[in-house]
């Protein structure tokens, strides 16, 4: 059954709040993008972490959101694009690569792998 929440976005770099009415059934991102917001998106499929925020307050569904590790969602993260409220919800972005260096940042750095550019393997 489709229910309507409150769903809150503080810009952390802005400071601006954004405050509106989302159905349960609809992605908040897109609900936001409707009625005149412009948010952060990249991928809209739930795989890059462009549109991430920390949730503040309220639940949300995400089953989609493959950018983001079971771990962070755990922590509290979620992406907009692919996300539900399933309660009034109030979020905050996160910097740009906030996400990403948390979830990759570890990885990078160490080692002495070096990834070759594509035409390395290129064949004479």
């Amino acid at each position: 059954m489709k229910k309507t929440f409150t769903v809150t976005i503080k810009n952390k770099e802005t400071g601006k709040v954004y405050k509106e009415q989302v159905n349960s059934d609809d992605y908040i991102l897109k609900e936001f993008e409707k009625k005149g917001f412009k948010l952060a998106f990249s991928c809209r499929n739930g795989c890059c972490t462009s549109c991430a925020v920390k949730i503040k307050s309220g639940t949300l569904q995400q089953p989609e959101a493959m950018g983001v590790s079971q771990t962070l969602k755990d922590k509290g993260y979620a992406l907009l694009c692919v996300a539900k409220a399933t309660s009034d919800l109030e979020v905050e972005t996160t910097y740009e690569d906030e996400v990403y260096d948390l979830q990759f940042g570890q990885y990078f750095g160490r080692g002495n792998t070096r990834v070759a550019p594509p035409w390395e393997f290129e064949e004479d």
